[in-house]
């Protein structure tokens, strides 16, 4: 099942194909999957396909996965996790791309909660990232708000607004390493499947880049 979600995921992106090429705008397409093991123990993963411009410029894919443990039901939950990152850069003023290659080991805490309607996630990670012949170590720190429409007695939705922002601290003389801006619709199909489409800002020390992201979560 969850391999024809992302399937569908990617074939919702196709009115969004141009001329490969490179481009100021991205495509982001995203599948977040989790695996409730037990009422402790969780299996996150992950897969992102970022492209520069719509899809067939690839610019980077991620896979992601990780072992959690709830400190308490639902609410808190430390995780210890695993990256292989691919990317494939332009050379500065060119049209030329090298390759890049990153493996990446990296802790995190996650809590949530609740204000009304309103839900809060604050998570914050711990990476050591092995980048070809290079390893560096960096700081991130991510808050989501999700606002569900038209809920129902149940406290049951099928639409909401998602936001979100989450600033990247490099450990090295270079502090600010990134900051990422998003807003999305979301659509809940069931207890275990949503789908969000949004728009995201990202910007750097000296430049910015906008992508759109098209996400499916799944949680089994």
């Amino acid at each position: 099942m969850k391999y024809k979600i992302l399937i569908l995921s990617i074939l919702c992106a196709c009115p969004f194909i141009n001329t490969a090429q490179s481009s100021d705008f991205g495509n982001w397409i995203i599948y977040f999957g989790n695996k409730q093991i037990n009422n402790k123990w969780n299996w996150h993963h992950e897969v992102q396909y970022r492209n520069y411009d719509a899809i067939g410029d690839l610019e980077q894919l991620l896979l992601r996965t990780g072992f959690g443990y709830n400190l308490t039901e639902n609410n808190n939950n430390i995780l210890l996790g695993y990256g292989y990152i691919a990317s494939e850069n332009y050379s500065a003023g060119t049209t030329d791309k090298h390759a890049v290659n990153e493996h990446r080991i990296y802790q995190q805490f996650t809590t949530k909660q609740s204000v009304g309607k309103l839900k809060l996630s604050h998570r914050y990670r711990f990476e050591q990232r092995f980048v070809e012949d290079d390893f560096k170590m960096r700081l991130r720190y991510f808050l989501s708000l999700k606002l569900p429409f038209n809920t129902n007695e149940e406290g049951d939705y099928k639409w909401y607004a998602s936001t979100y922002n989450e600033i990247f601290l490099n450990t090295e003389s270079s502090v600010f390493d990134r900051n990422r801006l998003y807003g999305g619709l979301g659509y809940k199909l069931n207890k275990s499947i949503r789908f969000e489409l949004g728009y995201m800002n990202q910007f750097f020390e000296n430049s910015g880049r906008d992508q759109l992201n098209i996400i499916t979560f799944v949680n089994f």
